[in-house]
């Protein structure tokens, strides 16, 4: 850590929540690789969140994660300050009328489920998206059919300099697999879904995880899909033609059960997984003439 990014640690305003310092992202993400952040940041709450937004030197970067199922961190690390959210932001409540308000470190799965147990249809395909809520806000997530921007009514994010903002669904800019606010840390959101017998939903609910689990590599050190379908096709398809489906890059390999999945075979470094990534992309662009982007998102350093 050098001397600089020291002195702006030793200022930071204090708070009710916990703070942790140079400590290994690997952990808190699902490949299980990444170097240290310079401080992670659990808040207590939202006032405890806005409070030190506020009086943090604008000049630090500030990065949220969830449970990091669809985040690689590299070897070097994260600058700055990584917020995570726990418990206290994990809430899932039904409002009445179809609606349903889901805390930003609540599970996809979670999310679902108590839509189910509520009567509540239109969230089913949450059960089958890896990742807490705030992730499938961020990147309009979605899978089967159906993505975040179909149910959501409004997001709630805090901004950099610690105001509370609330954004309705058109306010989002959703796209495929994209949003377009930046730099906002999302807290919670409310979804519109329709009423339906709660046996009927979980039914649903089921036939998803079914799919899920004979479709792809759900026990495996993964991050979800790796790239986004390009037009007319699957990602898997590309990669699987290119001759990628179960071929060793250093620790790290393409599942031979759903071939847009990587996996982290035990000893992979964030730098076998992206290494791997790339080579794929530039062996489709030659082979097929395909472009193939990233949808796990990538952050820090690449080397220490």
């Amino acid at each position: 850590m050098s001397h600089e990014s020291k002195s702006w640690i030793s200022q930071l305003p204090p708070v009710r929540g916990r703070m942790l310092y140079g400590e290994a992202l690997a952990p808190f993400t699902w490949f299980r690789v990444g170097g240290p952040a310079d401080v992670i940041f659990l808040p207590e709450d939202v006032a405890d969140l806005c409070d030190f937004l506020k009086k943090l030197d604008p000049g630090v970067p500030v990065m949220a994660v969830g449970v990091g199922s669809n985040l690689l961190v590299r070897d070097g690390g994260v600058e700055g300050v990584v917020i995570r959210l726990g418990k206290n932001f994990a809430g899932v409540e039904p409002r009445g009328e179809g609606r349903l308000w889901a805390g930003a470190a609540a599970l996809d799965a979670q999310v679902a489920k108590v839509a189910a147990q509520n009567g509540i249809a239109g969230l089913e395909f949450y059960r089958g998206v890896p990742g807490t809520i705030g992730g499938a806000i961020v990147m309009n997530a979605g899978c089967y059919g159906s993505e975040t921007k179909d149910v959501l009514i409004e997001a709630h994010a805090v901004t950099r300099s610690g105001e509370l903002v609330t954004l309705s669904n058109a306010e989002m800019g959703y796209s495929y697999r994209h949003s377009t606010p930046d730099n906002l840390i999302y807290i919670g959101a409310l979804y519109q879904g329709t009423p339906d017998d709660p046996a009927a939903v979980t039914a649903r609910m089921e036939a998803i995880t079914a799919r899920r689990e004979q479709t792809q590599p759900i026990r495996e050190k993964t991050g979800g899909s790796t790239f986004k379908n390009p037009e007319g096709k699957s990602a898997w398809q590309c990669v699987d033609e290119a001759g990628w489906r179960g071929r060793l890059y250093g620790g790290a390999k393409f599942s031979e059960l759903h071939a847009n999945f990587m996996i982290n075979t035990g000893e992979a470094t964030a730098t076998d997984l992206e290494g791997l990534g790339e080579a794929v992309r530039a062996d489709v662009k030659s082979k097929l003439g395909i472009d193939l982007h990233w949808e796990i998102k990538r952050v820090g350093r690449t080397h220490r």
